[in-house]
């Protein structure tokens, strides 16, 4: 592993400002969801089922906003995204703790929709800033950033909400996003790589999304079905145990890991397929149930399919980047950030029925083999064109 390239990609001009902005951007979205779960469960006592709801409402508008805010990237800029897009998140925010439960649950979806896609917009600046031979390593750079997000927001969130209220962590989170958002507007950087041609008109959606991508898309689905039911899983075998005092160690492991991998990643000459990497992820997951009950095993366990997730996201980001036109990127990465909703959607709720017939080891295998069918579709797809546009092989 040669850690040289990640020197020379962060000494690149913008990069290194731009990708630590990125990295408190994404902080205040990684919290969301556990601050509105103890918001509606705790604040509010309409029960951990409501808060489900809740959540699964926004999961819903993010799917489907995604798209909408990188088409609206694509044809007017990322200011004119980040006018609506900012305005109505911090508004959201800023007026939760007002707001009673229904309201709340229709806001959820609406934030959503209109809320700022600060993975994907991360992922097109990283992909603007650098040349195409180093997207890998950029991109690798990008997923490593949003491990580290995900480190540290949650647990910022959790800090504020029982330090003061989950009034003021959600009052935090809309404050922090109007900073985010603020700051990008003034930076207001490139979204397109000097070196592309975006001359003439935007392409149409079905002159590209077919083959080769949609079966980087279909991966990205199995990724999340994978990631989403193996935190389900975690977290149901440590409760079962009495041992939820120690998810936050659990967790720390499964985002080390990630960091690892993409390091790694980031740092070869060879890398695997996109392929490759999610059959990785799905067989390494099917064993990580005979650490139920026992936090050290359990956290070994889940290392090696850990060491998956960056190098996936990576890999996913940079053929998506080069696959999709230019003048359509902010499109196809909101299609990305779909796919990776979708697999969540699909993920949580499997785990969960597997767990409550089966316990946490149960979950663990189901959503594992859940994770190589996917695959199996996404080979088969690859299979399908392979004589004239094969499936990108890393």
């Amino acid at each position: 592993m040669d850690l040289a390239p990640f020197k020379h990609v962060l000494l690149l001009p913008r990069v290194r400002p731009l990708a630590l902005l990125m990295f408190f951007a994404r902080m205040p979205p990684a919290a969301t969801g556990v601050i509105l779960t103890l918001h509606v469960a705790v604040t509010l006592d309409e029960g951990y089922g409501a808060a489900g709801l809740v959540g699964a409402a926004g999961t819903v508008g993010m799917g489907l906003g995604a798209p909408l805010m990188g088409k609206l990237i694509d044809s007017r800029g990322l200011r004119s995204m980040l006018a609506v897009s900012v305005t109505a998140s911090a508004s959201f925010w800023l007026a939760a703790p007002l707001m009673n439960y229904w309201t709340l649950l229709v806001c959820s979806f609406a934030v959503g929709l209109l809320g700022v896609p600060m993975m994907s917009i991360g992922r097109q600046i990283i992909t603007a800033l650098v040349p195409e031979t180093r997207r890998r390593v950029a991109l690798s750079v990008d997923s490593i950033s949003v491990e580290l997000s995900f480190m540290g927001g949650p647990a910022l969130g959790v800090f504020v909400a029982t330090k003061f209220s989950t009034n003021a962590a959600l009052v935090a989170i809309g404050l922090t996003t109007l900073a985010a958002g603020a700051l990008l507007y003034w930076a207001n950087p490139p979204m397109v790589h000097e070196d592309e041609v975006v001359d003439g008109p935007q392409p149409k959606i079905f002159e590209w999304f077919r083959g080769r991508i949609v079966g980087v898309f279909v991966v990205c689905i199995g990724a999340t079905v994978c990631l989403s039911g193996m935190e389900v899983a975690a977290i149901a075998s440590l409760e079962h145990a009495g041992k939820e005092s120690w998810l936050g160690i659990v967790f720390f492991a499964m985002c080390a890991a990630s960091i690892i991998g993409g390091l790694v990643y980031g740092g070869v000459k060879r890398t695997p397929s996109v392929l490759v990497l999610l059959l990785l992820m799905a067989l390494l997951e099917i064993p990580v149930g005979l650490g139920d009950g026992n936090v050290l095993l359990l956290c070994v366990l889940l290392v090696p399919m850990n060491l998956m997730c960056a190098p996936l996201i990576a890999a996913s980001g940079e053929h998506i980047s080069r696959l999709a036109p230019a003048t359509a990127r902010g499109l196809a990465l909101g299609l990305q950030g779909s796919a990776f909703t979708i697999g969540s959607a699909i993920g949580s709720p499997l785990a969960g029925v597997a767990i409550d017939h089966g316990g946490a080891r149960l979950g663990f295998a189901v959503v594992g083999v859940a994770g190589l069918l996917v695959a199996g579709v996404a080979w088969l797809l690859a299979r399908q064109r392979q004589r004239v546009n094969p499936l990108p092989v890393g």
